[in-house]
């Protein structure tokens, strides 16, 4: 009770200062003094009178000066009593905020979100995740750490579900490389042994394996950034990664390649996925051959072919390929030499008819006989009747192809590709992306 008796008091206290205020500002009036003299109503513009009555305007100046020393006096106690009444109004507006705090925090007892189980809990936080497949720096704005941020328990819940902690964009700063790796290892100690995946942005080596040494044995995906290496391109640490599954590499240049090779050609077996998210450099079979044995164990390529024969070089060194993912730019036509791959399920290419000279040498020498999905972009022709010998020759279970950029099929074409394969879908789509 008297813990009610003194808030009640404390409130009463700021009302009676209220009313109080308010009445002496409805009583109080600035009596602003007359000024008017004889010399300032008619101003007399022959100066002899003034310097014949000089001691009166002398006079008058002295009486400004005090009038105008009290006003200055009034402002300065007026300015003292605002800052203290800006500070009184701050603490209010505090009260306020605190009230509000506390009445939230009781509402959400009774709320039917306060009394989700667990489980359920866990589910949404599950479905509050960022939707993409890019790893974006940490933000207090965005799940997982916005959920730690809500009330304990939502925290507890959150910090509890490792799933929610798997995934990290880590950038190496420099000027506060301590706060941010206490926070990163936080991060990562949450994950409780569950595969993680990492992005790099600023690279330095010696403080990410720092970093990473208690994690090594569950990153199964990583993407990093050659730009971020600032004109060097040190050997990657991914051979210190054995769990590794996944690889993506953004902003390789020709001059990267042997050093980024020296460390692809010893991931381990555990590899399936390598992709060059820019797709760029162009390889041949010689820099093909520099990233061996990796490609004995990959299910998913994404990368740039210069030559036809270098496709199919790179179809002979992954016979475990299901996806590829290419850009290419033939400069030549040469004969190859037919090759069937019986594990490729989806091909998506993406070539200019600038630069490419057409598809049909490549499309004539494969045979694709558990491909499900084919998607062509960019060119502005069409090898249709190659397509249909592909399609004829693999006797592949194909569902879906599609063509963009400025790819154009004809309804008669379409028919007889539907001819060969009747549950085909046959797709144009003539939007601006990749894939």
């Amino acid at each position: 009770m008297q813990m009610v008796y003194s808030k009640s008091n404390v409130s009463e206290s700021v009302s009676d200062t209220i009313g109080a205020l308010q009445n002496i500002l409805a009583r109080s009036q600035v009596n602003i003094p007359v000024l008017e003299t004889p010399y300032s109503r008619f101003p007399n513009t022959d100066r002899s009178t003034v310097e014949l009555e000089g001691q009166g305007v002398i006079n008058i100046i002295a009486e400004r000066q005090q009038q105008l020393d009290a006003a200055l006096h009034e402002i300065s106690g007026l300015d003292a009593v605002m800052d203290s009444f800006k500070n009184f109004h701050q603490q209010v507006v505090e009260k306020k905020d605190k009230i509000i705090q506390s009445m939230n925090l009781h509402k959400g007892l009774v709320s039917t979100l306060w009394r989700l189980p667990t489980e359920v809990l866990s589910q949404i936080f599950n479905h509050c995740l960022p939707e993409t497949k890019l790893l974006l720096p940490p933000s207090t704005l965005k799940a997982p750490m916005l959920l730690t941020g809500i009330c304990r328990r939502w925290r507890e819940v959150a910090v509890s579900m490792p799933n929610l902690w798997c995934r990290l964009y880590v950038e190496v700063d420099d000027r506060d490389w301590e706060r941010a790796a206490f926070c990163y290892d936080l991060w990562l100690k949450r994950s409780r042994g569950r595969p993680l995946s990492l992005a790099l942005g600023r690279y330095h080596s010696t403080k990410l394996r720092s970093l990473f040494q208690p994690y090594i044995m569950h990153i199964t995906s990583l993407r990093v950034s050659v730009r971020s290496f600032q004109g060097e391109c040190p050997q990657l640490f991914v051979t210190d990664l054995p769990a590794l599954q996944e690889l993506a590499i953004l902003g390789m240049t020709n001059p990267d390649i042997p050093t980024i090779a020296q460390s692809i050609s010893r991931l381990p077996s555990t590899m399936r996925s390598l992709k060059v998210i820019d797709m760029k450099p162009f390889f041949d079979v010689e820099r093909l051959s520099s990233f061996s044995p990796v490609w004995a164990y990959l299910a998913d390529v994404q990368i740039a072919i210069c030559h036809p024969n270098a496709v199919l070089h790179l179809l002979h060194l992954c016979p475990n390929l299901s996806s590829l993912t290419l850009r290419v730019a033939f400069d030549q036509t040469e004969p190859l030499n037919s090759f069937t791959h019986t594990k490729l399920k989806s091909l998506r290419i993406l070539y200019d008819a600038l630069l490419t000279r057409p598809l049909s040498g490549l499309l004539n020498a494969l045979s694709l006989p558990n491909l499900r999905t084919l998607e062509a972009r960019r060119n502005a022709s069409w090898p249709h009747e190659d397509m249909k010998a592909l399609l004829a020759r693999s006797k592949c279970p194909l569902e879906t192809l599609t063509v963009g950029g400025r790819v154009t099929i004809t309804d008669a074409q379409r028919a007889e590709y539907v001819s060969i394969i009747p549950s085909l879908e046959v797709v144009v789509d003539h939007s601006s992306r990749y894939f």
